[in-house]
């Protein structure tokens, strides 16, 4: 009979998208269940996976710390007898508030967990659990924040990409039409919308644009009239699960700089403007970008300090300048250097198996 391992997961696909894919690793080895917030559902097919339901509340509003507490305190309840009802054998957590009560109920009951810390910077909720864990997951050593008397239990692992984005299919520009594609991750980027599109219609003038464009449900219509109106090819999408082929398509990617989405856009050697989400927490979406342009695959632009004619210039620097944009491109396929399913695959196995 194999073991079993739960995966706690939730809030936004940053969390959930990683959760898969350790599960696909996994599942051929172990028993794998799912375990999220309500938030997190939308990113998991109930037909597909086992998932458990455990809401943990936000833990940020100061007013409604007492109920918060009172809350979390059943949810650890209900975690315990969850745990032990499935018979799980090994916890991991992808992070963030929503696995509180789980590694709350993992060290009581003395079930070993892992922490995955995808970002650059170590969060809140992983840090306060580093002196329990067995391992924490990380994609670089050089993890900020993380205390030095905890280094021993760091242990690093390539992206957890999904895997078909190892089944590259690049693109032939056949057409020689530079083609852009703007994401915000999967909770959007309305700035995006303010910002962006006015600038492609004035760059379509000096060279051939296309421009893949992600935005709300509402702004559909809008953008594909606006750009359809301007001569400039488009595909214009809300939230698509087969983003891997939309990618294909494009020469540059201009993205907010969650990890997962920075993992997945570099595996298909794609050169990026990262807008980092100026809110992040503990800033760590600019700590995942700054990683890709200290090794000058990517291009930053502070979202506070967003200026329109500079960002044209970006652009017509980077359309002009097909040195660096290569040598981006280089450097990404350099990054991505035995980075395979088959690799990551075994490292972690050998993470978990060695506990």
């Amino acid at each position: 009979m194999k073991n079993k391992i739960l995966i706690s997961t939730g809030g936004s696909g940053g969390h959930v998208i990683p959760a898969i894919t350790i599960h696909d690793h996994l599942k051929n080895h172990y028993a794998v269940v799912f375990s999220t917030d309500y938030r997190g559902l939308k990113y998991l097919d109930k037909e597909k996976y086992k998932i458990f339901l455990i809401d943990t509340p936000r833990l940020n509003k100061l007013i409604f710390i007492p109920f918060t507490f009172l809350k979390v305190f059943f949810l650890t309840i209900k975690s315990l007898f969850l745990l032990k009802k499935e018979k799980i054998d090994i916890m991991i957590s992808t992070g963030g508030y929503m696995s509180l009560p789980l590694c709350l109920a993992a060290k009581i009951l003395r079930i070993k967990f892992f922490l995955l810390e995808p970002n650059m910077i170590i969060g809140r909720a992983n840090k306060f659990f580093l002196n329990f864990c067995e391992k924490i997951i990380c994609y670089d050593s050089n993890i900020i924040n993380l205390p030095k008397n905890f280094f021993g239990k760091l242990v690093v692992l390539n992206p957890l990409i999904r895997k078909k984005y190892y089944e590259k299919n690049f693109k032939l520009n056949t057409d020689k039409i530079f083609t852009v594609i703007v994401i915000g991750g999967s909770q959007g980027a309305q700035v995006f919308d303010k910002l962006l599109h006015e600038s492609f219609i004035k760059i379509s003038k000096i060279r051939e644009l296309k421009v893949i464009h992600q935005t709300n449900k509402a702004n559909i219509n809008f953008l594909k009239n606006f750009y359809s109106k301007n001569n400039i090819k488009n595909i214009i999408f809300n939230f698509d699960q087969n983003l891997d082929s939309l990618l294909n398509q494009a020469d540059l990617c201009i993205t907010r700089a969650g990890a997962s989405s920075l993992a997945e856009i570099t595996s298909l050697e794609i050169p990026f403007i990262a807008i980092p989400l100026p809110t992040s927490k503990d800033n760590h979406q600019f700590e995942n970008a700054n990683y890709y342009k200290n090794k000058d695959c990517c291009w930053i632009i502070d979202q506070t300090k967003f200026n329109q004619q500079e960002f044209e210039d970006l652009l017509i620097s980077i359309l002009k300048n097909d040195e660096d944009f290569n040598k981006k491109k280089n450097n990404l396929k350099n990054l991505n250097y035995q980075n395979t399913w088959n690799n990551v695959n075994e490292n972690l196995l050998k993470i978990i198996n060695e506990n």
